[in-house]
């Protein structure tokens, strides 16, 4: 069963999503990944309130590190991509060769940026740290101007 909540933040409403297991989706209003299905609503599940909790704090600049369980479902090859995201620090960012590397296939640059680019749970898995090799925005499915206002809460410089 998968449960959901909203919040509003500096950068618009947030939708997340869980299961009884851990987070499955964290989405902007614009998000071009968010589900159609969401599940039940329920604002009293332990870990929505967690995460509600802890993206405030973010976006207070109170918190640098989530600790939440995570259930993401894709690929094996997604689920690598994204674990590697969530070892990027706060305020560091990588390139997308640089991501390739980290995860020992430096060829799959292209299918890393794919796999980025379908990662549920924004923020916590801080796909928004990813950005082009000269240091440009490259795509952000919640919309360039939120990946631009995340990178700039975390003072990392963009061009």
């Amino acid at each position: 069963m998968k449960y959901y909540t909203t919040m509003e933040s500096p950068l618009g409403t947030v939708t997340i999503q869980t299961t009884d297991i851990g987070l499955t989706g964290i989405w902007f209003e614009n998000h071009t990944t968010m589900p159609s299905e969401l599940g039940e609503h329920n604002q009293q599940h332990e870990v929505l309130r967690l995460a509600k909790q802890q993206l405030q704090a973010y976006f207070a600049g109170q918190l640098t590190q989530f600790d939440l369980p995570l259930a993401a479902t894709g690929t094996a090859f997604q689920q690598q991509v994204w674990q590697a995201l969530t070892e990027i620090e706060f305020g560091e960012s990588l390139s997308y060769q640089q991501l390739a590397n980290r995860i020992g296939n430096p060829k799959a640059v292209r299918a890393v940026g794919a796999a980025n680019g379908k990662n549920p749970i924004s923020i916590v898995v801080p796909c928004h740290r990813v950005i082009g090799a000269n240091g440009s925005l490259t795509g952000y499915a919640g919309g360039i101007e939120v990946k631009k206002q995340l990178l700039k809460l975390e003072n990392i410089d963009i061009k």
